[in-house]
């Protein structure tokens, strides 16, 4: 019940700081930007001391530690793939075209419109 609350009271201040963003229309922008990022940043730190909070960031910081792992291509492979897929795309485009026109030939002779 108490993560509930805490819960409904990050959400009550991220909605104050965004409030605070129109409240503040008169003000520079800055002061503006401060509201919303203070209103955020107490959310944040209300969130940081419930369960589920305490769940999310344990997952955040796993799943940044997964992406880690991740051997990620390099330039010549990346710009192999995009070429593989951008020929793909060329070689199907022609061959739908092919059918659609097979289609729209044999479509006009049924009904008698053909040459």
């Amino acid at each position: 019940m108490a993560d509930k609350i805490k819960l409904g009271l990050a959400v009550l201040l991220l909605i104050a700081g965004i409030a605070g963003y129109y409240a503040l229309a008169e003000q520079a922008m800055v002061i503006r930007v401060v509201a919303v990022l203070v209103g955020l940043m107490l959310a944040i730190a209300t969130t940081w001391y419930t369960e589920p909070g305490k769940q999310f960031f344990a997952f955040s910081q796993d799943s940044w530690g997964e992406a880690r792992k991740v051997v990620w291509p390099t330039r010549k492979e990346t710009l192999q793939t995009t070429g593989v897929v951008f020929l793909l795309v060329i070689v199907m485009a022609i061959f739908l075209w092919f059918v659609d026109a097979g289609l729209l030939w044999a479509v006009k002779l049924l009904m008698g419109r053909g040459d």
